[in-house]
């Protein structure tokens, strides 16, 4: 017969036979428990018939009865006390097993972490899933209002959003980080504009001081159960849960770019680490050829792979190296912008900088050492190609997508994104769920300015939520993108859902269609002290949002 251990004192079995009692005693069983019921088949020895085997080998035995639908507390406690006072070792036998190990895996809640227990379970070839919610709840060591998932631009201002409001809510910020990043600052510091360091805080510096910070990832999502589950197996339970985790940069499907980056001429602004490489090869490069690639959509800042291709073409014109560096710009869509009002400017810009544009083609592989790029191409009738290119700088804006514990969460779409309404960021499923930032399935850019609207409105929905405030507000898609199309001048998009124009700071100081010193002073030295001070604050000027009135609320 087949056992599959738990413990070193504990396996679990299939139904037991007269047979097997006999082996079981050959191999030092001393301890026999019973968790199926009498009748459920016709071929089912009696729980009698075991129990007078087991007491002919020697064996204590032990009738325990449960339905798998149906097991009591009070059964999961009595299983708890045999496991702790029977001889050892231990076989609970039911018809497949199962039940045997969701009484063990539930009497074991308490005493391990959650996922040491499922691990275990799995490794056995049981499936207790179906009481994952159960073991959640037994196993939950904190509950919270509020629970914030990811401490990055749009969690930080959300808490603080929150405490503004509500000073005395009890928040939670679950994130494994030691640092919280400036990013659009890197743009800047790819084009020799700003240090790195100047970038960067610790996280425990930004985090609201009367805010709880967890320093764990989040492994699993147990919205029926409002519970969570943390890498260490700690369960975190929560009135209100708001998820704005960030993207994952998915480096690795490009074949060979995360072997090449750093070397080789390859390198890429949306790292910390890499974005001074960038600024190195734009000033060490004479001549040669330069390729900035831009992948499909959705990724955050759809701006910043041109803003990396704008200030190295500005500084190597400025040093009379145009027509010597060759660059080329490969855009994984088929226009430069997705806002049209802004193209006009933009293509001015690739004019003036002698820019070949190529559209429609992918990066798909990197061979550093050879210094060779390899793109697929889409033609108009669908059919592809591949393009191998040499280059002697290669900026790489890597694919982008949710990360792996959110797109393995019951709480996405078809495509892996949060499944939220567009206007409240409200979860269409489950009502105590919001979330914001990068990780939603709104049309939205995914830009900073993006997040530092969403902010109050989430803030403002979970307090309706929790019945502090009576009426939701609604975010319309705003998202902003100052593109820096040369050293002191900048393209200052803004726009809504749907494309439409939405000037703030430009509606009466500037037109953003045109590229401004005015927008250049904007993103150089009023959004950076701004960030820091402002938007991780709660201080949320030009943050005004509309309001849905009572009646409408979804």
């Amino acid at each position: 017969m087949q056992l599959h251990k738990l413990t070193a004192d504990f396996a679990i079995s299939a139904q037991v036979t007269v047979d097997d009692v006999k082996e079981l005693a050959a191999r030092g069983i001393h301890t026999l428990i019973c968790n199926r019921p009498d009748g459920e088949a016709t071929n089912q020895p009696s729980q009698d018939t075991i129990g007078r085997a087991a007491a002919a080998e020697g064996l204590t035995f032990h009738y325990l009865p449960t339905s798998t639908s149906e097991i009591a507390d009070s059964t999961v406690n009595a299983f708890a006390t045999l496991l702790q006072q029977a001889p050892t070792p231990v076989v609970a036998y039911c018809r497949s097993g199962t039940r045997a190990a969701m009484l063990w895996a539930l009497s074991e809640t308490g005493k391990q972490n959650l996922c040491d227990i499922l691990k275990t379970t799995k490794k056995a070839g049981i499936d207790i899933s179906s009481i994952r919610g159960r073991l959640s709840l037994r196993n939950a060591d904190s509950h919270y209002q509020v629970v914030i998932v990811g401490a990055g631009s749009t969690g930080i201002a959300t808490a603080s959003s929150l405490k503004i409001r509500q000073p005395g809510l009890e928040i939670v910020l679950i994130d494994p980080a030691d640092a919280h990043y400036y990013q659009p600052g890197w743009t800047m510091v790819g084009g020799g504009v700003f240090e790195a360091k100047s970038t960067v805080r610790t996280m425990a510096s930004v985090i609201p001081s009367d805010v709880q910070w967890i320093k764990e990832s989040v492994v699993a999502f147990d919205p029926k159960s409002n519970a969570l589950t943390l890498e260490n197996g700690r369960v975190v339970q929560y009135e209100q849960l708001i998820i704005c985790p960030g993207l994952k940069l998915d480096w690795a499907a490009i074949d060979g770019l995360p072997e090449a980056l750093g070397t080789h001429g390859v390198t890429s602004n949306y790292r910390y680490d890499l974005a001074p490489y960038t600024w190195q090869l734009v000033q060490q490069l004479d001549a040669g050829k330069a390729l900035f690639t831009q992948p499909p959509m959705p990724i955050k800042c759809a701006g910043a792979p041109q803003k990396a291709l704008y200030l190295s073409c500005d500084y190597w014109l400025k040093n009379k190296r145009q027509g010597k560096v060759k660059t080329h710009f490969y855009n994984a869509g088929a226009v430069l912008f997705g806002v049209a009002d802004y193209v006009p400017a933009l293509m001015a810009y690739m004019e003036k900088y002698a820019v070949d544009l190529m559209f429609n083609h992918k990066l798909i592989a990197v061979d550093g050492p050879n210094k060779r790029a390899t793109f697929l191409r889409t033609h108009k009738d669908g059919s592809t190609e591949t393009v191998v290119e040499a280059f002697d700088m290669l900026h790489v804006v890597p694919p982008q997508v949710a990360p792996d514990f959110i797109r393995t969460s019951p709480l996405v779409d078809a495509t892996g994104w949060i499944d939220v309404d567009p206007t409240t960021l409200r979860h269409r499923s489950f009502l105590n769920i919001h979330a914001l930032g990068d990780v939603v399935n709104t049309t939205n850019a995914k830009t900073m300015a993006a997040a530092r609207k969403q902010a109050p409105v989430v803030a403002t929905n979970v307090l309706v939520s929790l019945g502090l405030k009576t009426t939701r507000a609604a975010y319309n898609g705003y998202g902003s993108c100052p593109l820096t199309v040369e050293r002191g001048k900048v393209v200052l998009a803004e726009f809504l859902y749907g494309g439409k124009l939405a000037p703030t700071f430009s509606r009466w100081i500037l037109d953003g269609r045109k590229p401004s010193r005015l927008g250049w002073f904007l993103k150089a030295h009023i959004l950076p002290p701004f960030y820091w001070h402002c938007m991780l604050k709660g201080r949320e000027w030009f943050a005004d949002t509309p309001m849905v009135e009572p009646e409408t609320q979804p």
